[in-house]
C-alpha cells in the first residue's frame, strides 16, 4: 500500500483549531504502517466522548464541539479517519474498503482502551461507528447519531443519488466548498481552507472519492452481511440512543425513524431534530453540545 502522509505545515494557524495532535501507529494486515490522528482535550478521568467525522470532512468539523465538552470536564476524542485530516492517506483508492476502515478504528479503539463512552456520530462517521458499537458493546455507554444510517443494501434517497454521481465525475474534488454547499450557513474563507489544508492535490483525494462508491446500497455492495449483523446487536443495545438529525439534510432524511424504530435503547429517549444541512456541526455545534452532554448528566446523576 502506497501511503501520503499531508506536511504537518498544512495545518499551522488553521481558525479556532488550537489543539495539540495525538497520532497511533496502526499496521495493516498486509504489513502497511498507517498513522491515525486524534485530538484528545479535556480531564483525563472525564466521561469519554467520542466525536466521529464523516466524509469528506475531518475533526475540524467538531472544533466548537471539542472546546465546548473539553470546558464542561469531558474527555473528548475526535479521531481523523484514514484517508482524511492529519490521519495517513493511501495513495490507491482501491485500498479503501468498509471492512478495512472499521478494522483500523477498532484496532484504534482498542489501542487507547476506551471505555464507558459516548459516542456521537455522523455520516460516514455512523457507518463506521456503529459497528464499532456492535463490535464492543460493552465499552459504550451511551449513542447519539445524527445524519448517518446503517444501510443494509435497501437502496438511496435521491440526494445520495446526486452525490454518488458528483463524487463520481467531478475532475477536482473541492472539498471545502463541498463542506459549505452542505451546511446551512456561509463558511467564512479561513474555514474552506481548513477544510482543504489536509489535501496538497488530488493524489490526496483517493479516499473522499471512493467513500460515496462504498455505501452498501445494493444487495451486491459489500459489507451488506456485516452491518445485518451490527443491526442485530443494536437491537438489543439497551443503554441510551439518541437521534440527533437534521432538519435540511437531503441525504439523510427520515433516517432517524429506523433507529429510533429497531434500536432497544432508543425507547423513551429525548430524540431532537436540530437546524441545519448535512453538515450539522456547523450549524449547530451549541445544540450537539447539550445533546451529548445532556445524555451524560442523565446517566450519571
Amino acid at each position: 500500500m502506497k501511503i501520503l502522509r499531508t506536511p504537518d505545515d498544512r495545518f499551522s494557524g488553521l481558525k479556532d483549531w488550537p489543539y495539540a495532535p495525538h497520532y497511533l501507529d496502526l499496521r495493516d494486515p498486509d504489513g502497511t504502517d498507517l498513522r491515525l490522528h486524534y485530538v484528545d482535550e479535556g480531564p483525563r478521568d472525564g466521561e469519554v466522548v467520542l466525536l466521529m467525522h464523516g466524509e469528506p470532512s475531518w475533526g475540524y468539523l467538531y472544533r466548537r464541539v471539542i472546546g465546548w465538552l473539553a470546558g464542561r470536564g469531558r474527555r473528548v476524542i475526535a479521531p481523523d479517519l484514514i484517508g482524511f485530516g492529519r490521519s495517513d492517506k493511501p495513495a490507491d483508492r482501491n485500498d479503501y474498503t468498509y471492512e478495512r476502515h472499521v478494522a483500523w478504528m477498532s484496532a484504534w479503539l482498542e489501542a487507547l482502551d476506551l471505555r464507558g463512552v459516548t459516542l456521537f456520530c455522523q455520516d460516514w462517521g455512523g457507518l463506521i461507528g456503529l459497528r464499532l458499537v456492535a463490535a464492543y458493546p460493552e465499552r459504550f455507554a451511551g449513542v447519539a447519531v445524527a445524519n448517518t444510517g446503517l444501510p443494509i443494501g435497501g437502496g438511496m434517497t435521491d440526494g445520495f443519488q446526486a452525490w454518488l454521481n458528483f463524487s463520481q465525475t467531478v475532475p477536482q474534488m473541492p472539498i471545502g466548498m463541498i463542506i459549505n454547499g452542505g451546511s446551512a450557513r456561509d463558511l467564512s474563507p479561513e474555514e474552506i481552507a481548513a477544510y482543504d489544508a489536509p489535501y496538497p492535490d488530488e493524489s490526496y483525494k483517493e479516499g473522499a472519492r471512493q467513500f460515496p462508491a462504498l455505501v452498501p446500497v445494493t444487495p451486491e455492495h459489500g459489507s451488506v452481511a456485516e452491518n445485518q449483523a451490527a443491526w442485530q446487536v443494536l437491537e438489543r443495545f439497551e443503554k441510551p440512543f439518541l437521534t440527533a438529525f437534521s432538519d435540511g439534510d437531503p441525504i439523510t432524511r427520515g433516517g432517524e425513524a429506523l433507529f429510533q424504530a429497531r434500536v432497544a435503547g432508543a425507547k423513551g429517549q429525548p430524540h431532537v431534530t436540530l437546524p441545519g444541512g448535512h453538515f450539522l456541526q456547523e450549524d449547530a455545534p451549541d445544540q450537539i453540545v447539550e445533546v451529548i452532554d445532556g445524555m451524560i448528566t442523565r446517566r450519571t446523576a
